[in-house]
């Protein structure tokens, strides 16, 4: 062979390497990050009719330009019909309060009152006063409805109409001025403008009004209690109109940053108004008992709740500084009376997020008794535990009036307890290595509905048990997510479920164990359909330290396998992604496909801090956050190059918000793992991120210094070494541009040269417009190629 053959053979043989390993896919990212419609139209926030016979849930099957209201009759499920504007009016609000036989119900409808009779099938106006009521709820004399309005609460009886005003709260001190007699110049002036101008005549008319009316129910008072600069909040009444709980607020949010946006409308720039940083943040808050009988208000002691001085552990890291052993302030929950209204209960919480205490209420005193206490020295959270990013609190009373129920994580998942509050007793009704979600008691006071992880960490289904505890019955099966909600009457389940390829559907099924659920939407488009969306395989991995880390795989033929991998960062933190349902990342995972083709080997990991695997994965980043998170991923490196012939040369890291921190985190001190990253609308220093979030983590900047150095990325950005793609919306509210702005001077006068910033004007903190998306994911992809294929 001369030399001249040689060396075309030789051209031949590489262009037909670079074919070989050219792959191709029938996705684009084009046509995965356009408007979300090309897949199909999926039901969403679906709830049942009053009467339990129709299913109401929004829908698009027109593709206008929002969604609109169907329903679905269960006894004709082939049929979803559309709700017009005035069939939706009619609706009975799903707010409002049912009497103990749920034959009537009463709600607000435009702030004024009424009741609806289930047999009658009638509703019927109460009361249409000059102010607006909130919140109706029947007393334990179902004659009487309690309610609140301009910050008290009112009792009316709507068998003899009438209505009488049970608090005396008022704004202010009590001391404030007389408004100022006008002069007889800006008398005329403001004269001259209520006759001008009707909507404000009218509306100084209906103040009027309100305030003649409230005088005439008020007559007798004698005993005002004064708000003075405090807010009022969570006002209940007890059942038996004896008491009535309320907060006092006091809130200084410190100084707000403002995001300037370049594209406004005015063609100026406009600063939107956005939140404080961590640290910024005095609240204090008072808890309240109003005794409507003898008409005073105790304000109720915190000051000796066991445990309300222990300083927090970190503070040992601190030894030359002066530590105060004082009560810290709690944030009182609402005051849950017995059905009886003889008892009261009241979670109460430390501001430091480190105590949480159950306290029985002396309702004649007005003193507390702590009667469970969890701490954490961490930060205390999880299902049913409550507290800004963690969900809604679950606590009340059982119907014997001696019981109440809450969720405690003590045995490390969040379960069901009940607690007898006359002996101290304290019973785990779901023990076991799993979660339990949004638990409710039965019509019959005699069970339990919840949702848990019983089956899997990724899997979600509805269960049924006795109120004391016992055997459960799953009454979904379908594997993935079923998000349950049970009919008025309890004899069906409306289901919207998902699979790991498959969007949200919505199913029927009857409330005993093994009937068979019927699927009522089938929301694919057919061009959504045609591709093969793969199953992504949960896997499970070990760490440096032991544990077994969760993740989704997406693997490539044999035939296409490139070699590289990808690693995905979920956001949010406390946020679960490896799972048997439909992601909210849906836009990652057909991007997760289309990399998947083009030969790419894909992991998705649940990384420490990461939601659905109990209180020490949640809290395995307290302190350090860019300690175990981070090295979970390279963990996943490590497990991709021993099992799956990963070369180490070709990995990638990308995600977005905390996803992002952690790529930058990744990009800038584990250098050796990862080629190339990209950080999308990435926090860069805690220190500038929210207080209610980045406090429990990290505690506060100025107390816990050291723990916020070691977290943020923008302290170690000389450790870039690979190729870095930032991307950030100019108007994100949530993680301010801000944040890459300083990053990038930083790397600037750093010298570093394989980086770029990507800037989207119009956009916040979750991308809206698909030509921002399609940018944003070309050059990610481009990235990827470039950097790990040398494409």
């Amino acid at each position: 062979m001369n030399f001249k053959t040689f060396l075309c053979l030789s051209f031949f043989l590489s262009i037909l390497h670079l074919t070989i390993n050219a792959q191709t896919s029938e996705l684009s990212v084009e046509k995965i990050m356009q408007d979300p419609a090309w897949m199909g139209n999926f039901p969403s926030s679906p709830y049942w009719g009053i009467h339990s016979e129709n299913i109401y849930f929004d829908y698009n099957p027109d593709k206008n330009p929002a969604d609109s209201l169907y329903r679905i009759n269960i006894n004709e499920p082939q049929k979803i019909i559309k709700v017009t504007a005035s069939q939706e009016q009619e609706l009975i609000p799903r707010r409002g309060d049912f009497n103990d036989a749920r034959t009537r119900k009463v709600f607000t409808i435009n702030g004024n009152l009424f009741i609806y009779d289930m047999r009658s099938r009638k509703k019927r106006e109460l009361l249409d006063l000059p102010f607006s009521i909130d919140d109706p709820v029947f007393m334990m004399n179902e004659d009487q409805i309690a309610f609140e309005a301009e910050d008290n609460a009112f009792l009316y009886n709507f068998e003899n109409g009438s209505l009488k005003q049970l608090t005396h709260i008022k704004s202010g001190s009590g001391s404030e001025k007389k408004d100022k007699k006008l002069s007889d110049k800006d008398d005329w002036i403001q004269q001259e403008n209520l006759e001008l101008l009707e909507v404000v005549n009218q509306r100084e008319e209906e103040k009027e009004s309100s305030k003649e009316y409230r005088e005439s129910i008020n007559k007798d008072e004698d005993f005002i209690f004064y708000l003075k600069e405090r807010e009022l909040s969570n006002l209940e009444v007890s059942p038996n109109a004896k008491y009535a709980g309320f907060s006092l607020i006091k809130r200084e949010r410190g100084k707000r940053t403002d995001v300037p946006n370049y594209v406004d409308k005015s063609g100026y720039t406009v600063n939107l108004p956005a939140r404080s940083k961590v640290g910024d943040m005095d609240y204090t808050a008072e808890l309240a008992l109003y005794d409507l009988e003898k008409d005073t208000v105790f304000i109720i002691d915190t000051s000796e709740l066991p445990g309300i001085k222990d300083l927090p552990d970190y503070t040992k890291d601190y030894p030359g500084k002066d530590w105060k052993s004082e009560p810290r302030e709690v944030i009182p929950s609402k005051i849950h009376f017995s059905d009886n209204g003889e008892k009261a209960v009241v979670n109460l919480r430390s501001t430091d997020n480190k105590d949480r205490w159950i306290a029985l209420i002396d309702l004649d005193k007005g003193s507390l008794t702590s009667i469970e206490r969890q701490r954490d020295e961490a930060w205390l959270a999880g299902p049913g535990i409550g507290y800004t990013y963690y969900g809604y609190e679950t606590l009340g009373w059982l119907p014997d009036n001696k019981h109440i129920y809450f969720q405690n994580e003590e045995s490390g998942y969040s379960h069901l307890y009940i607690l007898n509050v006359e002996t101290g007793n304290k019973k785990d009704l779901t023990p076991g290595e799993y979660e339990v979600f949004d638990p409710f008691i039965s019509n019959d006071k005699k069970h339990w509905y919840f949702t848990s992880s019983k089956v899997h960490p990724g899997e979600r289904h509805f269960y049924k048990m006795p109120l004391m505890g016992g055997k459960t019955e799953q009454l979904t099966s379908m594997t993935g997510n079923n998000q349950v909600q049970l009919s008025p009457d309890e004899k069906y389940l409306a289901i919207s479920h998902s699979y790991m390829n498959r969007p949200w559907e919505l199913f029927l099924k009857e409330n005993r164990v093994g009937s068979e659920p019927q699927q009522l939407t089938k929301g694919q488009s057919e061009e959504f359909a045609s591709y093969g969306w793969r199953e992504p395989e949960l896997i499970q991995f070990e760490a440096r330290d032991g544990a077994m880390v969760p993740a989704r795989l997406f693997i490539p033929e044999e035939n296409k396998k490139n070699d590289a991998a990808v690693v995905f960062v979920h956001g949010a933190g406390y946020l679960q992604n490896a799972h048997k349902w439909w992601s909210n990342y849906f836009r990652e995972y057909m991007f997760h496909n289309l990399l998947t083709d083009l030969g790419y080997t894909v992991i998705d990991i649940d990384y420490r801090g990461s939601a659905g695997y109990g209180r020490d994965w949640r809290t395995g980043i307290y302190r350090h956050m860019g300690g175990k998170d981070l090295t979970d991923q390279v963990d996943g490196v490590k497990y991709l190059i021993e099992n799956h012939n990963i070369d180490p040369e070709k990995v990638g890291i990308y995600g977005g918000s905390y996803g992002g921190f952690i790529t930058l985190m990744a990009m800038f001190t584990e250098a050796d793992t990862f080629e190339a990253g990209a950080a999308l609308r990435s926090v860069t220093d805690w220190a500038h991120y929210n207080h209610g979030y980045t406090s429990n983590i990290l505690n506060e900047p100025s107390k816990d210094p050291i723990a916020y150095r070691r977290s943020s990325p923008i302290y170690f950005a000389e450790g870039l070494e690979g190729d870095l793609l930032i991307a950030h919306g100019m108007v994100d509210t949530n993680v301010h541009f801000q944040d890459v702005v300083r990053l990038a001077q930083r790397l600037i006068e750093l010298g570093k040269e394989d980086w770029e910033m990507a800037v989207y004007p119009v956009e916040d903190h979750g991308f809206v417009e698909p030509s921002s998306w399609t940018d944003e994911y070309r050059r990610i992809l481009e990235l990827f190629n470039e950097s790990l294929l040398g494409q």
